[in-house]
């Protein structure tokens, strides 16, 4: 039978040759909206089909994977357009393997793109800025370009060259009467460049900063002059139909000839749309964008640029470039006749200008303790320093941690569960749900959830239930679900030789986390943390007491259960806290300041880089950190929170029970009333 894969839940099945592809969605779960009920009426059940060899899956994708458009795709005509290159799921058969993309639009559950910016201490210093000058009249038949430079240099005492895309302004100002303009001037390679112009006098100039995440791209747009940011969007990343991970990506390249200008393509057009949507919230024209930073992980970097990706894929992994890297929008295929560009400096071939745009917000390399930070996702970014040193290195943790690859997993959409607690004596659980303030265990939570219902567990949600599975004894420090605790509560169920904890349960489907999806966890988050104590041993082993989680998920992961599942080292908790979009932050930071632009290009040259891969200590570290919360490292800090249930083998019954410590001191972390569950 057909394998067919759906992006960007990752859900798979076989079905039998002919099945719709709505049908097979809904027996999966997958979230396809389809108000009419499949008639192929509303246009809402849109899907996109993937084509070229997909490795990870063992599928070679072609056109003939399904069945061609029949009447209804012909002759539809509903209020809902069918896009370009879509299919309507209640239309379209399975013939064989398939690589089926549900885009965002066609989600009931829309990803919730939660990364916000945080602009504390910035002194605004943009490197463009206006110049009005009154340029008529023209009585002796002066160029336009030449008469422009005259007024700047006499009138502002700016020498400037002229970017040629303005003439037309220029020409049509000198028409007029007064044949005045206002002028944006761009600091640019040591020179001055007169790159924007309008008619009459404008007083408002506007930039984009955007972090293109594997994952999700943030964008924000930023008044130059304030430094307010007056519109936020996000969006997925629209490659992710090409793979979950960076790596898949890379794969898709090596294995479709072509595939790298379609990566390029699919992210430059939702950059371009994601500028478009920023304008229009703002009620500006894309003509008043000036400036755009961008920010991503080297594998963004180098196919937003329209660089080969794939040296990335294996060692000595070579950048094709680590410099900042400066050039027009509309040369990147954006609709911002004005704007400019501004990429940010890489570190290593997997650290790359997130990473740097992290420092610059959070500021490892200027404190005189150290500080490590950490940006949490499908491949882990991590710098340790203070402003004598500083070190980096990359953890490739995988999609587990957003929710791919478990089987109750799911992106943080409305109805997902982001925050767990397990009642250590009758392993009860209580959860919330993005979308609704209150537990499950409260009166009023099934109203609450009506509309969206529970879907699934999103990332926050795995960190802590796994965590509250270990500290409530359900599964031991190795990670072995216990068969004693499927005697103690029903919630615990065997299937086949191993255990599985049921979350919740409703119409005959469950949410639960499996025996593999806690080994997922822990090779995801051992990867991460022998990451971080790989640059601790080459720090010199200092301890660490400021630790910071950035990224849309590392935001929203709670630092009690964080350390209880031995994600980051033992430190006081006050210590350990989540700092947001620290690469958006970065990025905003950069589009507002020309000096913290060179901040961060000096600051991404002195990083000492660890290649993790490289790294003989990488194995016998990971290792180590496989169990909860660590095999061999000491938690004097977390043992002061919690009580850790005793360690055991892999071998071992996990069935012993540990409880939560009451708080020990007026420090120590209690649920608020409005948080008890």
């Amino acid at each position: 039978m057909p394998l067919v894969v759906f992006t960007p839940s990752g859900l798979s099945t076989e079905v039998p040759v002919g099945t719709v592809v709505l049908d097979a969605a809904r027996q999966l779960g997958v979230d396809i909206d389809s108000v009419c009920g499949g008639r192929g009426i509303c246009g809402r059940c849109q899907i996109t089909p993937s084509t070229g060899s997909f490795p990870k899956w063992g599928i070679d994708a072609r056109d003939a994977s399904l069945s061609a458009p029949g009447d209804t795709e012909v002759n539809y005509r509903g209020k809902r357009p069918l896009d370009l290159g879509n299919r309507l799921s209640c239309s379209t058969s399975v013939l064989s393997d398939a690589v089926i993309d549900v885009p965002a639009s066609s989600q009931v559950h829309r990803q919730v793109v939660r990364k916000s910016v945080d602009l504390t201490g910035v002194l605004v210093d943009p490197s463009v800025t206006l110049h009005f000058v009154e340029l008529g009249p023209n009585d002796d038949g002066i160029a336009a370009s030449q008469l422009l430079i005259d007024g700047l240099l006499a009138q502002h005492r700016i020498t400037v060259a002229v970017d040629g895309r303005i003439l037309p302004t220029i020409v049509s100002a000198l028409s007029k009467e007064k044949g005045d303009a206002t002028i944006a001037v761009q600091h640019i390679a040591g020179g001055l460049v007169a790159i924007g112009a309008w008619p009459g006098f404008v007083d408002a100039l506007y930039g984009m900063a955007v972090d293109i995440g594997s994952t999700t791209i943030a964008g924000h747009l930023c008044d130059l002059s304030t430094g307010d940011v007056v519109a936020s969007g996000g969006r997925m990343n629209p490659q992710i139909r090409f793979g979950e991970d960076l790596m898949s990506r890379v794969s898709y390249v090596m294995m479709n000839p072509g595939g790298a200008a379609e990566l390029t393509k699919s992210v430059r057009t939702a950059l371009d749309e994601l500028a478009g949507e920023l304008c229009a919230e703002a009620g500006i024209g894309r003509d008043a964008v000036l400036d755009c930073v961008f920010v991503g992980n080297p594998v963004m970097h180098h196919l937003l640029m329209g660089f080969d990706p794939v040296p990335l894929g294996q060692s000595p992994f070579t950048l094709a470039t680590a410099s900042a890297l400066h050039g027009k929008a509309t040369d990147l295929d954006l609709d911002l006749p004005f704007a400019s560009f501004y990429v940010g400096p890489c570190i290593a071939g997997h650290v790359g200008a997130d990473t740097t745009a992290a420092m610059l917000a959070e500021g490892p390399h200027r404190g005189a303790a150290w500080q490590l930070l950490v940006d949490v996702g499908t491949n882990a970014e991590i710098v340790l320093g203070h402003a004598g040193a500083s070190f980096a290195a990359s953890s490739p943790t995988g999609p587990a941690f957003e929710g791919a690859q478990l089987v109750s997993g799911q992106r943080a959409t409305a109805g997902a569960i982001e925050r767990v607690r397990i009642d250590p004596l009758t392993l009860e659980p209580s959860f919330r749900v993005i979308g609704s303030d209150l537990w499950s265990t409260q009166p009023g939570f099934a109203e609450s959830v009506e509309k969206t219902g529970v879907t699934g567990i999103c990332g926050s949600g795995i960190i802590e239930v796994v965590a509250e599975m270990y500290l409530s004894g359900i599964c031991d420090s190795e990670g072995v679900i216990s068969s004693e605790a499927a005697t103690r509560s029903a919630h615990v169920i065997q299937e086949g030789r191993t255990y599985t904890y049921v979350l919740w349960s409703e119409d005959d489907r469950n949410i639960v986390v499996t025996q593999n999806d806690v080994r997922q966890i822990q090779l995801a988050k051992a990867a991460l943390r022998a990451g971080i104590d790989l640059l601790i041993e080459h720090a010199g082993g200092p301890v660490v007491t400021d630790i910071r989680l950035a990224g849309a998920f590392g935001a929203h992961i709670d630092p009690l259960h964080a350390m209880v599942l031995g994600l980051v080292p033992d430190a006081p908790l006050d210590g350990v806290r989540s700092v947001g979009n620290a690469a958006g932050g970065g990025a905003v930071r950069a589009l507002l300041s020309a000096s913290l632009r060179t901040e961060l290009e000096a600051a991404a040259i002195a990083v000492t880089k660890i290649e993790t891969a490289t790294e003989p200590r990488f194995q016998e570290l990971f290792v180590a950190a496989m169990a909860f919360p660590h095999a061999t490292a000491a938690h004097p800090h977390l043992e002061t929170l919690v009580s850790l249930p005793p360690r055991s083998s892999a071998s071992a019954d996990g069935g012993r029970r540990g409880r939560r410590a009451r708080p020990t001191n007026s420090s120590a972390p209690s649920i608020s009333p409005e948080e008890s569950p």
